[in-house]
């Protein structure tokens, strides 16, 4: 498909720089068959029904950013997907100054060794020591805010909370599943007390997410693989909600996307462990999934074309223009959507 067909315009204004306080006081658009219903994430439990569950994503963003030097020259560093104990591949900016087996000093008595570069332009960094990359990190790190924002104003001390869900356990993620930045335990309490039953998997979200699609046309687009995970437990209870009638709703692009790779041909989830690269477009056939909780996301994204998706590009694009002319706010720190087909 052409990739101008998710492209639309969206007021600068739009762009939230920090989230609701509380977290489910954002608004919430409602789109289904039937059209749209404006409502705030708090009105949750309302939407939906007593043996639906709800999926989150449980990882946990690492200060990824980095600032450093190497000699005269500096660089910058975000992380975006472990390959190893010590080795993490990495957009670099300054790339054209690094050679190599260069070493590049972060302050803080962390240093690494890019090794590798890869045809995107990525470089692999191998991290000097012995303590744990995750020590060093909180040392010289700093929370990898979307570009969209950063680009707006500094990150802060906000940010560390702020950009972090009530589920966050497993670390490795270099973006929030911002979707879940909403919840919080009032509110998964007054989802319990309505039936509402959760789950967790976990996808560590990679810088990749925020790459816009340069190609033409979505068939030449390479998606970034991530890592996730789903156990079997976690897999065996998703199929039994569905099997009783229930839906599954999953919170976040991120929690989408690995049960879609988890799901074979005959709609059962498999348990998963691994990367997965999927991109999802209009055409594409749900198999594991009936409904999604999602921000408001960037033109030309494959997020946008994810929802579109799932929803359909017309009803898409006229859900967003509403959106858009009453006051939704967009991105990671921004107002959500339930898209229920």
């Amino acid at each position: 498909m052409n990739v101008d067909l998710f492209d639309f315009t969206l007021p600068p204004e739009r762009i939230a720089l920090r989230p609701a306080a509380p977290r489910d006081a954002a608004r919430m658009l409602v789109v289904t068959r039937d059209g749209l219903a404006d409502r705030t994430v708090a009105d949750l439990p309302g939407q939906l029904r007593a043996g639906d569950l709800l999926v989150f994503n449980d990882t946990r963003v690492i200060p990824a950013q980095l600032e450093g030097m190497r000699g005269s020259a500096r660089i910058g560093a975000t992380l975006h997907k472990r390959e190893g104990p010590r080795r993490w591949r990495a957009f670099v900016r300054n790339a054209r100054r690094l050679r190599d087996g260069d070493a590049i000093d972060f302050g803080h008595d962390v240093t690494a060794t890019a090794h590798d570069r890869a045809e995107d332009g990525s470089w692999a960094l191998v991290f000097a020591g012995e303590e744990p990359v995750e020590l060093l990190l909180e040392r010289a790190g700093r929370m990898p805010l979307p570009p969209y924002i950063a680009g707006k104003r500094d990150t802060d001390a906000r940010d560390a909370q702020d950009y972090q869900t009530m589920f966050a356990a497993e670390p490795g993620a270099v973006a929030a599943p911002t979707a879940a930045l909403h919840f919080t335990p009032s509110l998964l309490a007054a989802l319990e007390s309505a039936g509402v039953e959760h789950a967790t998997l976990t996808l560590h979200v990679g810088a990749g997410t925020f790459l816009p699609v340069k190609a033409e046309d979505t068939a030449d687009h390479r998606m970034h693989a991530e890592w996730g995970r789903i156990d079997p437990a976690t897999a065996a209870r998703l199929n039994a909600v569905r099997a009783r009638g229930g839906r599954v709703i999953a919170v976040g692009t991120t929690s989408l996307r690995l049960i879609e790779s988890a799901t074979d041909a005959d709609g059962r989830i498999q348990p998963f462990e691994g990367d997965t690269s999927i991109f999802i477009t209009p055409g594409y056939r749900f198999r594991g999934i009936d409904g999604l909780m999602t921000n408001f996301h960037l033109p030309r994204s494959t997020l946008f074309m994810l929802v579109s998706a799932l929803m359909g590009l017309d009803r898409m694009q006229a859900a967003y223009a509403y959106a858009i002319e009453h006051g939704y706010r967009f991105y990671s720190y921004g107002d959500a959507s339930l898209l229920l087909p």
